[in-house]
């Protein structure tokens, strides 16, 4: 891990880095714990380790492991169909992987949902015609996938997601994230900065359906409506909503703790089913919504590979048993099985990027 923490403080000093903290784990200890910066532009709060910031799709590795755990605790598992727990979903002979590795097609939604009413999504959900059914490939769901879990959780457990996920996972193995941010930590929390692009940039793949009316990619996220703003992220009503596909807030030590458990490096509450399923890959290739080759397991993200098994990309390290999630912005946090390690870094400078720009990437490469 050489040069790790000369590319973090570089990242301040040559980068445009406003607040940060990483973490490093190896076999159940922190290994490398850094912070510095501020919470909002103007200079008010240090940046220090207690530090959270809104983590966006980063959520979505604790959110689907909340799923396969309850999952687990009533007999099933992710080769159980999703109609056994949810009768009047669109596809219920579909698996819950399947659903996890974004091979529904109900990454969009035709009929119009607030983000904050729960309800009223899972009914526009049941109303939906599948853009594609598994065995068509897949593609990413950025919005819609954390309803279509809580909606899963709540039916199994009687409690939403991010209430099983806080009270039953990450409190007793004092992991400092949360989907479903209480008021008494609301002063912790830093301020989200908007990022800026290259006008190049908004031609090209991605960014071009992005901002293309009518396209799959546009309607992907932008459904279901709200929260569309950096602003409204900053807001206590976004970090409270418990929204499992983007909601998610907590510090790089909590997030690359989760990952300790995920990977059984610490003693927890996932199963070693639970930790396979979100380890081992279940579809890879060109994605219908991101538009870029993307690689799935139940609930996380893996390198894309070559015929020779060889990575085409150094997201989650070097490891082919890597695995893990990146948030909109550059938060990022995956965990090695094969290594022992977990890292995660969380910040408040955003950056327009699919995937971890060069400030986290430069970290990840230093992991050795």
């Amino acid at each position: 891990m050489d040069g790790l923490g000369d590319f973090f403080r570089e990242n301040f000093s040559q980068r445009g880095e406003v607040g940060a903290s990483v973490s490093v784990w190896k076999d159940g200890e922190e290994i490398i714990g850094l912070s510095d910066g501020w919470c909002e532009r103007e200079k008010i709060r240090k940046w220090d380790v207690r530090t959270m910031v809104p983590v966006y799709s980063a959520t979505k590795g604790p959110s689907a492991a909340t799923l396969l755990h309850v999952l687990s605790g009533k007999g099933l598992d992710e080769e159980t169909a999703v109609g056994e727990v949810w009768r009047s979903f669109p596809l219920p002979d579909a698996s819950f992987a399947e659903l996890l590795s974004h091979q529904c097609g109900l990454a969009a939604l035709d009929g119009v949902a607030d983000v904050f009413d729960h309800r009223a999504v899972t009914d526009a959900v049941e109303r939906q015609r599948p853009e594609w059914s598994p065995g068509d490939g897949h593609g990413y769901h950025p919005r819609t996938f954390g309803f279509l879990l809580d909606e899963c959780v709540r039916r199994i457990e009687g409690r939403s997601l991010g209430e099983v996920w806080n009270e039953d996972i990450a409190r007793p193995a004092g992991i400092d994230f949360w989907i479903g941010l209480p008021e008494c930590e609301w002063g912790r929390v830093a301020k989200l900065i908007p990022g800026r692009a290259k006008p190049s940039v908004y031609e090209e793949g991605f960014y071009a359906a992005f901002n293309t009316p009518d396209s799959l990619t546009r309607r992907a996220f932008s459904s279901p409506k709200g929260l569309h703003a950096i602003a409204e992220m900053n807001e206590p009503e976004a970090w409270a909503a418990a929204l499992p596909a983007m909601g998610g807030v907590g510090t790089a030590r909590g997030l690359a703790k989760f990952y300790q458990l995920a990977i059984g490096a610490i003693d927890g509450p996932f199963s070693e089913k639970v930790r396979r399923a979100l380890a081992g890959l279940r579809i890879s290739g060109e994605d219908k919504v991101l538009l870029r080759e993307t690689a799935f397991t139940c609930g996380c993200q893996k390198d894309p590979v070559d015929a020779a098994g060889e990575k085409k990309r150094h997201v989650y390290g070097k490891s082919v048993a890597a695995f893990g999630h990146p948030g909109a912005g550059g938060s990022h946090g995956f965990g090695d099985p094969a290594g022992g390690i977990s890292f995660a870094y969380v910040m408040n400078q955003m950056e327009l990027s699919v995937m971890p720009g060069e400030r986290c990437a430069g970290l990840v490469k230093r992991l050795g």
